[in-house]
């Protein structure tokens, strides 16, 4: 998959993500959308700042029903949001705890032109506030005829579908990340720590053009890790272990996120067969994930595979989610996600299986849901269990 990557986003593409916004808010009643975490205002604006890594100066943007954003930001941050396609700038001298931003914003929403009286805001699934809670209440409490409401299904039915361009930055963290993962045997050997090998992996990520690296999981243990969420441990890699390495890696700002496992010397018979209805699984999966089914359907389908039926064996609560500018989105491939896939959704598939007391055999694959089904962007991992030895 081929897709060229220039500087930037084009400003046709930031007007095109506004053009849908507003047309979803007219569905949802919704006179305009106040955003304030830095992955939202990320899509509309085209800024990165590491200023949002404070919590000291929040920042919004507030997309009306009609009409271009207007950006309500601290004074530090003007020249930069100079530089974006954003023309209309509101700033204040932060920090300036007493009012940071509150009476800016308050009158940017009230010169909203009225026909809902509501304005959509980051409440509802899988959205952070980038305000204080307080500040939030007290910009609720100042409004006068307007409702701050849950804008959770406007931000998520736009974020779902990504471009051409999201795509390819998807596909470059991906290919970054791949090149790493088929060199592992390579520069891993027996008694290497979780955290040597973790700290190569990040090395190897950096000097391969990845951007920010968020997420490196390197968990191991005989037979297959019994918890994939921890940090690495000075533990020593041993014969008869599955080593697994999961990552959310971006390249600018997007996120690829998979995992490889890897064979340690000798390993028994039962990992080898856990690992085969995984990547059976998996593969049921891959081919399930087309336009018009469910996110659920897909789940269901990979359940069968894994335990004949025993659709709760899967205990994370999912086999997949979406993928963009957070490592997780919406829809979750799960029991209950009626969410219908549709062309331009991009999709982790991750089937998982505990056997034999807790130990964890996982995968996860990329796609992009097309017209006709889905694109693998991941290069699908190998049947057979890379050895390292």
């Amino acid at each position: 998959m081929q897709l060229e990557i220039d500087g930037g986003f084009t400003t046709p593409e930031f007007q095109a993500r506004v053009s849908r916004a507003q047309k979803l808010m007219g569905e949802y009643k919704l006179d305009g959308l106040l955003l304030s975490s830095m992955d939202n205002i990320r899509y509309i604006v085209g800024i990165d700042s590491t200023f949002w890594e404070s919590y000291t100066r929040p920042w919004f943007v507030l997309v009306p029903a009609e009409g271009d954003p207007t950006a309500i930001i601290p004074e530090i941050g003007h020249s930069i949001m100079e530089t974006t396609w954003v023309k209309e700038l509101r700033s204040w001298p932060s920090p300036r705890p007493e009012d940071e931003g509150t009476s800016l914003l308050v009158n940017a929403i009230s010169e909203l032109p009225r026909r809902h009286g509501r304005v959509g805001a980051e409440l509802g699934m899988e959205l952070r506030l980038g305000m204080p809670v307080a500040q939030l209440l007290d910009v609720i409490t100042k409004l006068k005829g307007i409702e701050i409401v849950d804008g959770a299904n406007v931000i998520w039915q736009l974020r779902m579908i990504k471009s051409q361009a999201e795509v390819a930055r998807i596909k470059r963290a991906i290919d970054i990340t791949g090149t790493v993962f088929e060199a592992v045997p390579d520069f891993v050997e027996v008694g290497d720590t979780e955290r040597t090998i973790q700290r190569e992996f990040r090395a190897r990520l950096n000097s391969g053009g990845a951007g920010a690296i968020p997420a490196v999981i390197c968990r191991s243990d005989v037979g297959g890790p019994f918890e994939i969420t921890g940090g690495p441990r000075d533990r020593p890699i041993v014969d008869g272990d599955l080593l697994f390495i999961d990552t959310g890696t971006t390249y600018d700002g997007y996120y690829c996120d998979y995992d490889r496992n890897y064979r340690v010397g000798n390993v028994s018979d039962a990992l080898l067969q856990a690992h085969e209805r995984v990547w059976q699984a998996n593969e049921i999966g891959l081919e399930a994930a087309r336009p018009g089914v469910t996110a659920a359907s897909v789940f269901e389908q990979m359940a069968n595979v894994l335990s004949s039926g025993d659709k709760n064996l899967n205990s994370n609560g999912r086999m997949g989610h979406g993928l963009g500018l957070r490592v997780t989105e919406p829809p979750s491939i799960r029991l209950g996600d009626q969410t219908v896939l549709v062309p331009g959704m991009v999709l982790c598939i991750e089937p998982g299986l505990e056997y034999e007391a807790g130990k964890i055999v996982l995968h996860e694959e990329t796609v992009l849901i097309t017209e006709d089904g889905a694109q693998l962007l991941t290069k699908r991992a190998p049947r057979q269990l890379p050895r390292i030895d």
